[in-house]
């Protein structure tokens, strides 16, 4: 687990219940660190879709993930109850990068945290896009 120091909710704009489930803990016991990158997937679409109105069915812009880390602090352990706390870190044309952090319920600093980035992409021709007025609004409600 990193030493570094450890983000607090202060520093994140929107938070996001996450469910933990039996499949998330691995041999050691705790939740595999792939998941992570599920729980930040998670939060940051359910941000774009509820807040930036994000078709992901039939919308002809979709977001690619190009780029995420993850850094860990503490584990977390099937059946905690946790939270994906959401920022935007920056905000480009055709892209944005996200600060995810993951806090167990109630806790003030991070069990995880990392950055997510999505790029704009027009689903039809496959290629970037500038970011759509309404979602370029929602992001810099968090930015």
């Amino acid at each position: 687990m990193s030493k570094a120091t450890r983000p607090t909710r202060a520093d994140y704009r929107v938070f996001y219940p996450i469910t933990t489930r039996w499949s998330d803990n691995d041999i050691y016991g705790h939740v595999n660190n792939v998941v992570y990158y599920s729980y930040f997937d998670t939060a940051a679409n359910r941000f774009l879709i509820e807040e930036g109105g994000l078709d992901i069915s039939d919308g002809s812009i979709v977001g690619y993930v190009v780029n995420s880390g993850c850094e860990y602090h503490t584990p977390i352990t099937y059946p905690e109850a946790v939270e994906a706390g959401v920022r935007v870190d920056r905000l480009g044309n055709s892209s944005v990068q996200y600060g995810i952090a993951i806090f167990k319920a109630g806790e003030q600093e991070a069990a995880a945290h990392g950055h997510f980035v999505h790029v704009f992409v027009e689903r039809a021709e496959n290629r970037s896009v500038s970011i759509p007025q309404k979602l370029r609004a929602a992001l810099e409600r968090l930015a």
